[in-house]
């Protein structure tokens, strides 16, 4: 409906800056030859600019795996030994996942470094690695994720750069320290909120209560909370239901109610008087006596 909007949060998972460091990383480690993954992995070193990067990847061209170790550190380049120990070792390991892990273990700091809300990013990279261990090599992995990509990570995107009045559409997670004057918070059922993933425990059940206070604490004037009455479904059987109901979340108790205010859409309109006239008298007992007399 050509409604002006910006996005935050959600972003496609291989998009993410954090992803794209540690696949390029898993990538040239698996062929030396991948220009495009090795000059994004050394410029992730202090010092290491496209210049340079572009240099050693010309002295390392038609060379073996190991050769990098024996390169000498570029000037003004700090953890050059760590980083040629920590490619020597994925270059030439087969013990999936755990190459993975130590990827892993040497691009934390450089996370730490580049990145403010490295903790975040850091989720995504062990949700990356839980993945990982799902395939039998390195190779599969690769090959695989790129064909079929997991959809979000909790990474931020940039802020919007609309003059005119827009509507922001956010993750909850990405919510956390911003304000709007309102708030429409989607879906406020079992199911989404708290997720029917995240009731395993106490803990994953209190930490989905602390996501709604976050996503309810963010509106100034106006909050919204959006229950809806019915989820439609696809894929049933031809007799089978076309909708699942839907339940209010648990974390809104039926003693809470009475604080918030109900509104329906749309409105319910009273049934006029020449309607209710209408409504005729079924006489049940005749009906059913016709029936058995056929």
């Amino acid at each position: 409906r050509n409604i002006p909007f910006v996005k935050f949060g959600g972003l496609k998972f291989l998009d993410a800056a954090h992803i794209k460091d540690m696949l390029a990383l898993l990538r040239w480690a698996e062929n030396p030859r991948d220009r495009v993954a090795g000059f994004r992995v050394l410029q992730l070193l202090p010092g290491v600019g496209p210049g340079t990067a572009g240099k050693v990847l010309d002295a390392l061209y038609d060379q073996p795996r190991g050769a990098l170790a024996q390169m000498p550190s570029p000037a003004r380049s700090e953890g050059w030994n760590a980083f040629t120990a920590a490619i020597g070792d994925l270059a030439t390991s087969t013990d999936w996942p755990a190459t993975f892990a130590r990827a892993r273990a040497w691009y934390e700091p450089v996370l730490e470094e580049a990145h403010d809300d490295a903790a975040v990013r850091l989720l995504d990279i062990l949700q990356l690695e839980q993945i990982a261990s799902g395939y039998p090599s390195r190779e599969r992995f690769l090959t695989e994720l790129t064909l079929d990509p997991p959809e979000a990570t909790s990474d931020l995107s940039g802020p919007g750069l609309k003059d005119e009045d827009y509507l922001i559409l956010s993750t909850i997670h990405s919510a956390k320290g911003q304000e709007w004057r309102s708030v429409h918070v989607l879906n406020v059922v079992d199911g989404c909120i708290p997720s029917d993933l995240g009731t395993g425990s106490t803990h994953e059940l209190e930490e989905e209560r602390r996501l709604l206070y976050v996503a309810m604490t963010r509106a100034r004037d106006e909050l919204h909370l959006i229950t809806p009455q019915r989820f439609f479904v696809t894929q049933q059987t031809r007799n089978g239901d076309r909708h699942l109901y839907a339940q209010r979340t648990r974390f809104i108790t039926r003693a809470m109610v009475p604080l918030y205010d109900d509104m329906l859409w749309p409105a319910l309109k009273p049934i006029s008087p020449e309607l209710q006239a209408m409504k005729a008298n079924v006489d049940l007992k005749a009906q059913m006596r016709t029936m058995w007399a056929k």
